[in-house]
């Protein structure tokens, strides 16, 4: 059983490549298809306090509900937001991963390197070409490997 869990949309490029990143650590996490099983109340609460963010800020802004909602408008309290969220799993912003070492928003997907207990076993590269991890299992800085 795993420790590691990921809040994930496939049809999401961000969330893929966190995927991979979890999967290139060599742990197959539990995956979370949230906008078929969204997370509850308690839950969201949860990993926003985890995360410690403030819940504007898991809000996700370029989908339709954002708008049709008027949801930039800032009379929105954060448990209005919270049961937007929960009517429109879509506007929950991903990928969530939940680790024993924390919880995050990993945008962009090398964020979930902070949070992941094991060290990266290999080579990755993101689906858009960006090399991120060299052939030692290092970060790649732009500029060299740290």
């Amino acid at each position: 059983m795993t420790d590691i869990t990921i809040y994930h949309n496939p049809s999401c490029g961000t969330s893929r490549n966190t995927l991979a990143l979890i999967r290139n650590s060599g742990v197959e996490p539990a995956i979370i298809l949230y906008l078929e099983n969204p997370p509850s109340r308690d839950e969201l609460i949860t990993m926003i306090a985890g995360m410690g963010i403030c819940v504007r800020a898991l809000v996700r802004k370029n989908v339709e509900p954002y708008e049709k909602l008027g949801l930039s408008d800032d009379k929105f309290s954060d448990d209005a937001l919270l049961d937007a969220m929960l009517a429109y799993p879509i506007l929950i912003n991903r990928p969530i991963v939940v680790t024993p070492k924390g919880t995050r928003l990993c945008r962009p997907s090398e964020i979930v390197l902070d949070i992941l207990p094991d060290a990266q076993k290999g080579a990755f590269t993101k689906e858009d070409g960006e090399k991120v991890i060299d052939e030692t299992g290092q970060l790649i800085i732009k500029g060299g490997s740290l």
